[in-house]
């Protein structure tokens, strides 16, 4: 594959196709944010620093924001900077266990409000933007319109994002399809200040083992995220045994890939990043997948039934997420800094 293949791999949607070219041509920088809340899931923990390697293979230069302002703008560990500075440090770990270029920069939000020029380009993208766009935006930090009535910080978030990306001077932001709203946000501001516009790709997001949410949504007063729900996603400290469980008692309806988490986390995680992923059909002969487009035709014809479907994801996770269980061992002070404990 030649780096546009790279970049557009395992992705729903890049805005635009001829701008990412000429990126790529020419060299920039490109980024992803991300709040830390507590331990990741899989959605995060082993898609992100797999696809950040395919991105590596561009020649871009890539950052990872650790978006602690935004966390506790959001009320992520109850708006505890702390706990959520420490949360950042685990994610910084776990990125690393997964085998994360070492070529990827972190940066912390923290740093960048340091800046008066930070404040001061926000100022700028808040006078090009409009409330009623802004609120149109809020959906990427899981809240609601009437969230940010009762607290106005969460109108400031929309606009550190844009902030973010401005000040920072990235050419390409990368985040699931929840974060189009703030990358069309930026661009359209961009578009009134008469400066380059961002190159946005979006990935597809990983459905909630219970179904009718994300794997790692934040509650959104309509949706409980896992941390909430220990059971409607897979933590990449899950032990063996604890994966098995939460697979065996997921939604996984037959012939049925869309918002289907056991597809899900087949066509997004095990098929692109593994050599292939093997299902064993009850009396059938094994079947392997390389190509996602076969894996859904085969699950849709019947060919996959779903209890076979679980438990070759399951296998298939728990030898993925073996790398973090070293992690685990030596991460105790983090995770008391996390809950809040104190020596």
């Amino acid at each position: 594959m030649d780096a546009i293949d790279y970049a557009i791999r395992n992705t729903r949607e890049v805005v635009r196709l001829d701008e990412l070219r000429q990126l790529i041509s020419t060299g920039g920088s490109a980024y992803i944010g991300f709040e830390p809340s507590g331990v990741p899931t899989i959605a995060t923990g082993l898609l992100w620093p797999r696809k950040l390697a395919d991105m590596s293979r561009t020649g871009l230069d890539l950052t990872i924001l650790l978006a602690d302002w935004h966390a506790m703008i959001n009320d992520k560990l109850g708006g505890n900077l702390e706990r959520i500075r420490a949360s950042g440090e685990l994610m910084r770990e776990v990125f690393l266990a997964a085998g994360l270029p070492a070529s990827v920069k972190f940066l912390w939000t923290s740093d960048n409000v340091q800046s008066s020029d930070y404040w001061k380009t926000m100022l700028s993208v808040a006078k090009a933007g409009t409330l009623p766009r802004i609120r149109r935006a809020l959906p990427i930090m899981g809240r609601t319109e009437e969230d940010a009535d009762k607290d106005f910080s969460k109108y400031i978030y929309p606009l550190m994002q844009v902030t973010d990306i401005i000040y920072n001077r990235y050419d390409l932001a990368l985040g699931g399809m929840d974060q189009r709203h703030a990358h069309m946000l930026c661009r359209d501001i961009q578009d009134k200040l008469k400066i380059k516009k961002v190159v946005a790709i979006h990935t597809s997001l990983v459905s909630s083992l219970s179904a009718g949410a994300r794997m790692d949504f934040a509650d959104s007063g309509n949706v409980k995220m896992s941390k909430s729900d220990p059971n409607s996603g897979i933590f990449v400290f899950d032990d063996p045994e604890t994966v098995r469980k939460k697979i065996s008692r997921a939604f996984c309806p037959p012939g049925t890939i869309e918002n289907n988490p056991l597809t899900d986390i087949a066509r997004l995680i095990l098929i692109p990043y593994s050599d292939a992923f093997r299902v064993i059909p009850s009396g059938g002969s094994p079947l392997e997948f390389s190509s996602v487009e076969d894996f859904e035709s085969s699950y849709r014809d019947g060919k996959i039934h779903p209890s076979d479907l679980k438990e070759a994801v399951s296998e298939a996770l728990i030898e993925m997420m073996k790398p973090f269980t070293a992690l685990k061992n030596r991460s105790g002070k983090l995770m008391d800094q996390i809950a809040g404990r104190t020596a």
